[in-house]
């Protein structure tokens, strides 16, 4: 009798040593990729912020080019 209690003791040990492993385990991974998560939205929102703000400081855009073209372009044909 004793020995069946001790194996069921066990049992019972070792399936709270494996399920704290794995609820630790579970909990790390799920904050790793929290911090990915968030990593990648702020690197994301930079990049964006750089460009409105690139593009914004610049002088003239695709319409003012496309214009400068055309022009350029008439001059030649007109000589």
């Amino acid at each position: 009798m004793g020995r069946i209690l001790a194996g069921a003791v066990a049992v019972v040990i070792g399936l709270f040593i494996v399920g704290a492993i794995a609820v630790w385990l579970f909990q790390a991974l799920i904050g790793a990729a929290f911090y990915l998560i968030v990593g990648a939205a702020v690197v994301a929102g930079g990049i964006w912020l750089y460009g409105r703000a690139k593009r914004g400081l610049s002088t003239g855009g695709r319409n003012q080019r496309r214009l400068e073209a055309t022009l350029a372009t008439w001059r030649r044909r007109s000589r």
